[in-house]
């Protein structure tokens, strides 16, 4: 390696949106704060009551506490950083710890793309194979899949990840982007990255196509299912078993597909607009999804509406007892 290539850059400083001017730096950096902290609470809520309700011991459930565990790794892994960024001016991370994040982020974005197609398979199961499900669906089963979603997303990211870690990095050290990935870091290289960008694109795509190819097959599986059910009430029921998945599914996959295809169809972005794109497919789930849980699944509508009820009821017995001891008094 030449001398002149020679890796000197020592921290890499992130820039996050280059249009965004300093007055609105504690804007964002509030608005970020709000959503990592409705990542938290929301997800936190939908974790306390599964361990809690033994009800929620389900299949289901199983796969979406790997979600959870997928969203909150993936938001603490990004938003602090970003936020310090705005709040603190605070945008240096170290070169290794760049790299770190950058793994983290691309691996807890995979491990979540298969952990959805666990979740279509469990549900095209549920529809096409009804009287089949307790047999091939079960806790063991769900665990084994989850395990091997986590187990497979290692590999796929992890090569990429050592490709790009020892590049030479001698000139620019500061990311035009929120967080460390692969195309940014890339970038920065101070030889021509064909060879390595090339490589990591074509896996990138087979490894987030694949999971999203298995999910459309069996959607569509499912839906030439509810065609054949003779009556609407009865397709109605079948889709709603359906509906909170599927919803799910299309906050993750339907932004990045329109991203990446973007530039195919003649559609362009700033570089502005391009990550508050990416910004919101990768916080807007996480957010968004403990109210899909919570509000479109019987199960957890049902421990929801008994949780409120009973604090209802404690604070009128306090409220209550707190009036009897002040007469008395």
């Amino acid at each position: 390696m030449p001398e002149g290539n020679v890796t000197s850059v020592k921290n890499f400083f992130i820039v996050g949106f280059p249009g965004l001017h300093s007055n609105y730096y504690g804007i964002v950096s509030a608005v970020m704060l709000f959503v990592y902290v409705c990542i938290l609470l929301g997800n936190g809520i939908f974790l306390t009551l599964f361990v809690r309700e033994q009800k929620l011991h389900k299949p289901m459930y199983y796969i979406i506490i790997n979600l959870v565990a997928c969203d909150v790794l993936f938001s603490t892994t990004t938003l602090p950083k970003i936020i310090a960024r705005y709040w603190f001016n605070d945008g240096v991370i170290s070169f290794l710890g760049c790299f770190i994040q950058m793994y983290f982020v691309h691996y807890f974005a995979l491990t979540n793309a298969f952990i959805l197609a666990v979740m279509a398979f469990d549900r095209y199961v549920a529809v096409c194979n009804p009287l089949r499900y307790t047999n091939i669906i079960n806790d063991s089963t769900i665990m084994i899949l989850c395990f091997a979603s986590w187990l497979m997303a290692q590999p796929c990211v992890l090569f990429p990840t050592i490709r790009a870690y020892p590049l030479p990095y001698c000139a620019a050290n500061t990311i035009i982007q929120c967080y460390c990935d692969h195309a940014t870091i890339t970038k920065l290289a101070c030889i021509d990255r064909t060879s390595y960008a090339m490589p990591a694109f074509i896996l990138a795509m087979v490894v987030f196509l694949v999971p999203l190819a298995f999910i459309l097959f069996s959607y569509f599986s499912i839906m030439m299912e509810v065609l054949r059910i003779s009556t609407t009430q009865g397709r109605l029921k079948t889709l709603s078993t359906c509906s909170s998945q599927l919803i799910i599914i299309a906050l993750f996959f339907l932004p990045r597909c329109f991203k990446h295809m973007a530039p195919y169809i003649g559609i362009s972005f700033s570089a502005d607009i391009e990550i508050l794109i990416i910004m919101l497919y990768s916080l807007l789930p996480p957010m968004i999804n403990p109210l899909i849980y919570c509000l479109r699944t019987k199960d957890m509508k049902e421990i929801l509406a008994k949780s409120l009820a009973r604090s209802a009821f404690l604070h009128v017995e306090k409220k209550r007892v707190d009036m009897s001891c002040s007469s008395i008094n």
